[in-house]
This record gives structure tokens, C-alpha cells and sequence, in this order.
């Protein structure tokens, strides 16, 4: 792998985890939100990821170390976004203008303790694929600078 790949595979993480943290950031903003019915009310979200597999050139024929070459991954993308098969909170408040007949109103499956760990574990790996780009960045000045 050359240097100038390990761009790309950190851009991609940072993709990945930005995504990671706009469907927190959702889940978190609708944690609260109510409705009287199943089909309407909010489902907490998750980003799908997957490898990007490197293609490889057979440049001699050979083939050889395919078992090796298939496992080496080339970046992550963001296959979609699931929604949680989790059952709803229901919550009695029959006071509520949102409650159903038998007074019930639905809250979505939101974790918030969930959530928020998800939304540090995104943040931090957002910083360390910064960090990688920041130290693939000097040591390719560094490289330029060996000729001086």
C-alpha cells in the first residue's frame, strides 16, 4: 500500500463515522417525540457499514496470496441506514392529546445512554483518522524534504 492510499482509507472513515454521527445525532433529537400510533412513531437508526475491498491487478498471472490480498480492505462505506427492530416504549398517559383510545402513548425505542456512547465512540474515531491524515501528511513533507 502506498502512503497516498492511507488518504482515501482514512477519508472514508471519516465519511463513515460522520454519517455514524448524524443518525446519533437524530436519534437523539427525536428520543422524546410521541405518538398515538406504531407506523408513525420515530424508530432509533443505525448506519450499515461495509469494507471496501482493494481490486487487485494479477500484473505476473500468478495469482498468488489470494487468500492474503481478499482480506485487505481498501476503506469503509456506508452501505445504509437500518432502523431498530427494538419494541416501542409504551408509556399510560391518558391526559396526554397524543394518547390512543385505551390511553398509551408511543415513545420511540431510543437508548439515550446508548446513544450517547455511540455519538463519543463516532467522535473519537473521527479524531483518530484525522490524526492519521495529519501523520501521513508529514511524513510525506518529510519524505520531499530528504533530497535537500
Amino acid at each position: 500500500m502506498s502512503l497516498t492510499n492511507v488518504f482515501n482509507i482514512a477519508g472514508t472513515g471519516m465519511n463513515a463515522q460522520s454519517v455514524r454521527l448524524n443518525t446519533t445525532a437524530s436519534n437523539i433529537a427525536n428520543a422524546e417525540t410521541v405518538s398515538s400510533s406504531v407506523e408513525e412513531t420515530y424508530k432509533a437508526r443505525k448506519p450499515w457499514f461495509s469494507v471496501l475491498q482493494k481490486q487487485w491487478n494479477d500484473v505476473d498471472g500468478l495469482n498468488r496470496n489470494l487468500d492474503v490480498r481478499s482480506t485487505i480492505g481498501d476503506g469503509v462505506e456506508v452501505r445504509g441506514i437500518v432502523e431498530s427492530d427494538a419494541p416501542l416504549k409504551k408509556r399510560f398517559e391518558p391526559t396526554h392529546p397524543m394518547a390512543d383510545e385505551e390511553g398509551y402513548v408511543l415513545y420511540p425505542n431510543v437508548n439515550i445512554v446508548e446513544e450517547m456512547t455511540d455519538m463519543m465512540s463516532s467522535s473519537r474515531s473521527y479524531q483518530m483518522n484525522v490524526e492519521v491524515m495529519k501523520t501521513a501528511k508529514q511524513m510525506l513533507q518529510r519524505t520531499l524534504t530528504l533530497g535537500q
